[in-house]
Order: C-alpha cells, then sequence, then structure tokens
C-alpha cells in the first residue's frame, strides 16, 4: 500500500488555498491512502473521471460492495444504474417540466432589490444579506414549497455541511458529535419534507414528482429522501457557488467588466465555476478489486474523488491558476460527471447567473470591503463572510483619513 500522506483538508491554510496543496499532491504522490479517513485520495483529473464514468466498479451505492446503508440515506444521490434510473427520470422529468428562465428572472429581480436596499451602507455581509436569501427564495420557488424561514432552515444546513467532515477531525468525541448532530439535522429536514407532502402542493417540481410518483417503481422513502436531498444541496450549492464566484471576480475586478460582453459571460461563468468549485470531492466504494494507474485498489476500498484538483489539473487546463473567461474547452468537475451529474446543475447555474447578472449590471460596482471569511468545512468549500461595498473607497480607508 501507497505510504499515508499528510494531508489536512481543515488545515487552516489548506482552507484558505487548497488548490496549492492540490498541486503538491499531484506532482509527489497523486493517488495517495489516507489513513484518517480510511480512503484513496485522487488528484489527477484523468483518475478522477475514470472512476466517476465506472460505476459499475465503483459505487455511490455502498451496500454492492457489502456495506449495510440506513434507510434514510438511501436516494438518487446514493443510488447506481439501473437501480437511479427511474428515480432519475422521475426528478429530471419535473425539472424539466419547470420554467428556469422565469425562476432566473424572480431571482434576478431578488438580487436587484436587495442591493438597492443594501445600496446607501458603507459596508455590508453578501453571504446572509443577498445570497443566502436568493438560494433559499430560488430552491423553494423550484420546488413550489412555502419558504423556510431562513435562519431555522440555514442552521439545519449548516449542521448537514459541517457533519460531511466529521471523518477528518483527530478527536473521537469530535467526529461523534457532528455525526450525531448531522444525523439530528437530516431527522428535522425530513420533517419538513413530510409536511410538503402533506400539505396540498403548489404548482412546481414536487407536485410534478408527486403527481407521477405511482407511475415510478421504486420505494416511496426514496423519493422522499431525494425531496430532501436536492432541497438541501440545491440551497447549500448556491451559497457555497455564489461566495465563491463572487470572490473571484472581486479579486479580479478586470474580470467583471469583461464579463458585461454577452458573448464572454457563458465561458466566463463555466471559467468561475471551474476556478473555485463549491464541491471539493466525493466517494466511491469499489464493487470489485481493480487498479487505478499502477494503484491496486481492493474491493471495499473507499476511492476520494477530488473535484477541486482535477479542476486545476494542467494536464487537463493549461494555466490552470489562472481564471481565464474565455477559457475553451472548459470540462470541468463543478458539477460532477457521469450518471451522478448533480441532477439541479442547470437550475443551479440559472440561479448563480441571476447574482452574477444583477451585479453586472449595477452602475457602482461592488468592491472587497474586509477580508472575507472561510468556514472550517473541506467537503463543500464556503465563505462564512464576504464583507462588500458601493463606496468608492474602503470605508476602512475613509476612517483612516
Amino acid at each position: 500500500m501507497t505510504t499515508s500522506v499528510q494531508y489536512n483538508p481543515l488545515d487552516a491554510a489548506t482552507l484558505a488555498d487548497p488548490y496549492r496543496v492540490y498541486a503538491e499532491l499531484r506532482s509527489t504522490t497523486p493517488i495517495f491512502w489516507h489513513d484518517q479517513m480510511e480512503c484513496w485520495v485522487l488528484t489527477r483529473y484523468k483518475d478522477c473521471q475514470s472512476v466517476l464514468l465506472n460505476p459499475e466498479v465503483f459505487a455511490t451505492d455502498w451496500r454492492r460492495a457489502g456495506e449495510t446503508v440506513a434507510e434514510p440515506w438511501l436516494s438518487l444521490q446514493t443510488l447506481d444504474p439501473p437501480e437511479h434510473a427511474p428515480l432519475r427520470s422521475l426528478f429530471m422529468n419535473a425539472l424539466r417540466g419547470r420554467d428556469l428562465n422565469a425562476i432566473g428572472a424572480r431571482g434576478e429581480a431578488l438580487v436587484d432589490s436587495a442591493l438597492d436596499n443594501l445600496g446607501d451602507k458603507a459596508e455590508f455581509d453578501l453571504i446572509p444579506e443577498v445570497i443566502a436569501p436568493l438560494a433559499l427564495a430560488t430552491i423553494s420557488d423550484l420546488l413550489g414549497i412555502q419558504c423556510p424561514e431562513l435562519s431555522t432552515f440555514s442552521n439545519i444546513s449548516d449542521t448537514i455541511v459541517r457533519s460531511m467532515d466529521a471523518s477528518l477531525e483527530p478527536d473521537d468525541k469530535t467526529r461523534a458529535e457532528l455525526r450525531k448532530q448531522g444525523i439530528e439535522a437530516r431527522a428535522q429536514l425530513s420533517s419538513l419534507v413530510e409536511s410538503w407532502f402533506e400539505a396540498d402542493p403548489n404548482p412546481g417540481m414536487l407536485a410534478d414528482v408527486t403527481s407521477k410518483r405511482d407511475s415510478v417503481a421504486v420505494p416511496d422513502h426514496f423519493v422522499r429522501n431525494t425531496v430532501r436531498v436536492v432541497f438541501q444541496s440545491g440551497y447549500s450549492s448556491i451559497v457555497s457557488g455564489a461566495g465563491n464566484a463572487m470572490l473571484a471576480l472581486l479579486q479580479h475586478p478586470e474580470s467583471v467588466e469583461k464579463l458585461r460582453d454577452p458573448e464572454l459571460f457563458a465561458t466566463g461563468f463555466d471559467e468561475l465555476m471551474r476556478y473555485d468549485c463549491s464541491v471539493q470531492g466525493t466517494s466511491r466504494m469499489a464493487t470489485r478489486s481493480t487498479t487505478i494507474g499502477d494503484t491496486a485498489i481492493e474491493r471495499g476500498d473507499v476511492v476520494l474523488v477530488l473535484f477541486g484538483a482535477a479542476n486545476r489539473d494542467p494536464a487537463q487546463f493549461p494555466r490552470p491558476d489562472e481564471l481565464l473567461l474565455d477559457r475553451k474547452p472548459n470540462q470541468h468537475m463543478a458539477f460532477g460527471r457521469g450518471p451522478h451529474t448533480c441532477v439541479g446543475n442547470l437550475f443551479t447555474q440559472v440561479t448563480l447567473q441571476a447574482l452574477i447578472k444583477s451585479v453586472l449590471r449595477r452602475s457602482t460596482p461592488l468592491r472587497l470591503a474586509a477580508e472575507p471569511v472561510r468556514r472550517r468545512t473541506a467537503t463543500m468549500r464556503y465563505l462564512d463572510t464576504l464583507p462588500v461595498t458601493f463606496s468608492a473607497e474602503n470605508p476602512t480607508e475613509q476612517t483612516a483619513r
């Protein structure tokens, strides 16, 4: 077995810039065993892609490798072909039935209103003031449910996101507590989902899924669990993705002006997703003994596919650490790859584009007002704060004068 590498995704320096660490790992030990996480870690684009495109060998459904999976965890996210096909079809058809352009337009109007109200402030935090309300409003709009109270749901979501990194904590007690909190938060969200199914559905994705549920031969809890996953992952992906994209633009102010060119917007948006993706990795389990490159993988071994590392692989992306808005081709992995490509990726893109388009329309550009703060989460790359201003000068500079 390859010697374990000292790699701590929750280290402060790694949280600030994981891409520097990925580059070092890629050049020295592109495939390595991580003792604490008990998994193989992949950092090269070609290796990540080979795993994601081979669900027969690398399973999302760990039951196929002999593991026991509790019922609340079984959803579209944790099933493999062919079992997941009817469920994926049910949700994809419901998604296609939504007017995503209209949802995007309502999202833009929401951002416009929020920025209008915040325009006179010397400084404000883009995450709680604009991005989180946008994420919750649009995912609720998509499903056709009453928008939950933001502070309550954001606490549930944040707890679930933190629990994803429980295995990275060195302390046994901390790991156990994070897992316990994550289970409790998912139970709270499941109760909320149950209330949506019990209510008369409004027009939306949930109503479509409910009305066509009987035509799909899958257990009912698969459907309900998938609604929970779609809602939670939709919200968290938008909050994290929007924060990362806006920070990249604020750190590259020349890119804001370039994105005003409609012909550059599409490629520019893809490049923002590649440059600093929200989901940094995902896991698969080997259903049989195999190899990745020269590395032997045994049945039951877990393999961690690092999207963030793959998206900065110079073998796939020339000048990978530069934000190149006209980059072509750009087959990034920000939304996954293969049969488990994010089911809501089109919706997520529409929502993130709504935010960026609204910001681009402002006559006065946004500027960073202070250093942003990263959350101590690794699976989801999140900003905790993103202080911004419409002022021509940094408020702290004005105070100093």
